[in-house]
């Protein structure tokens, strides 16, 4: 019987402590997000009955005394409980300010909310860093030049925390950019060459899809939810193609390529892709070798090093890359001969 009344007690102790860890939880996500938390979002969020949810609110409430009020929108504090403030390593700060560094390249960072989180980071950093943090916090220009972008982000990702199915109009560029109304579910957001991505399930095509946040031209967030699936990885997603036109990629081929010693040099500073293998020759020049599935965007990445590189294999991938040099020196070697002759052309000349 004593050991049956230890085991219960023990049941009982496990079973207060996930509830005062999901209390402490709630306090924090609703002081950190107000009127955003309904009492169905924190009953899924935390994967118990709305009841039980109750109860702790009724906790919060009475037993903590803190001021929490209820808005169609979702939960809120009257006065925003203190809450533990944490501190950062000098190399955890230092991550931090290189993130927020490269976010003002990346079109739909919203600038104000940067320099609003810089401001608050401030007291938290190390003295070591205020001078690069007030750096940063020059550099930021005043308003985004992107706002439709900025709302797109606020709002997938918040439709991606909540589980939310998102009804959107879309413009298709294969399609000479017809618009079309679907329902997708958000997986994850994705920055790419200057913009974003959204990777979300589509109901329309009944397949997972890549969007382009550009095109997307009105979205609005639906009430119904969505599962998650527990399967879903982004990188076995992308799978072994160059960047993320997966439809327009083929079956992956053996690539090898030679770079004169300047390109080959820079190109083997980078990590391209899973599979490169790099190798420098005795000559200077680099080969270069990887497993994937080419796609336009790795076609028009040779094209930009021009003679520096050469295809050595497959053949197939050497004749295409020919012929686009051909089509380019066409157009072009037309226009420069058209500009550049006649017997009224004058090349202009400095005067003194």
């Amino acid at each position: 019987m004593g050991e049956l009344k230890l085991k219960n007690f023990g049941s009982g102790r496990i079973e207060e402590t996930k509830r005062i860890a999901r209390i402490l939880e709630t306090v924090c996500l609703i002081a950190s997000r107000p009127r955003y938390f309904r009492r169905s979002d924190l009953a899924r969020r935390f994967e118990v009955s709305g009841r039980t949810i109750q109860k702790d609110l009724d906790i919060i409430r009475h037993a903590l005394r803190l001021e929490l009020r209820h808005s169609p929108q979702g939960y809120y504090f009257e006065k925003v409980p203190t809450l533990a403030v944490p501190k950062f390593t000098f190399g955890e700060a230092l991550s931090l300010l290189l993130a927020l560094q490269a976010a003002r390249h990346q079109l739909g960072s919203e600038f104000g909310d940067l320099a609003s989180a810089l401001e608050r980071l401030a007291s938290l950093f190390p003295p070591e860093l205020e001078s690069l943090l007030q750096r940063q916090a020059r550099l930021l220009p005043a308003l985004s030049r992107k706002q439709h972008l900025q709302h797109l982000l606020l709002l997938f990702n918040q439709a991606l925390l909540e589980r939310r199915k998102v009804k959107m109009v879309y413009s298709t560029h294969s399609r000479g950019g017809a618009q079309s109304e679907r329902v997708v579910h958000p997986y994850c957001l994705l920055p790419y060459a200057r913009s974003w991505y959204l990777i979300a399930y589509c109901e329309q095509r009944q397949e997972t899809l890549f969007f382009k946040l550009d095109r997307i031209k009105q979205a609005l967030p639906l009430g119904e939810s969505y599962l998650f699936p527990e399967d879903f990885d982004l990188a076995a997603y992308l799978g072994p193609t160059w960047g993320i036109m997966r439809g327009a990629a083929g079956e992956p081929v053996e690539v090898v390529l030679r770079f004169a010693p300047e390109a080959g040099r820079r190109v083997a500073e980078e990590d391209w892709h899973p599979s490169q293998q790099v190798e420098e020759l005795g000559d200077g020049s680099v080969l270069f070798k990887l497993r994937v599935a080419v796609t336009p965007e790795f076609l028009s990445w040779l094209l930009y090093y021009g003679s520096q590189v050469e295809v050595l294999a497959p053949p197939e991938l050497r004749g295409r890359l020919a012929e686009e040099h051909l089509k380019a020196a066409e157009v072009n070697g037309k226009k420069f001969s058209d500009n550049f002759s006649g017997e009224n052309h004058r090349v202009p000349t400095n005067r003194l």
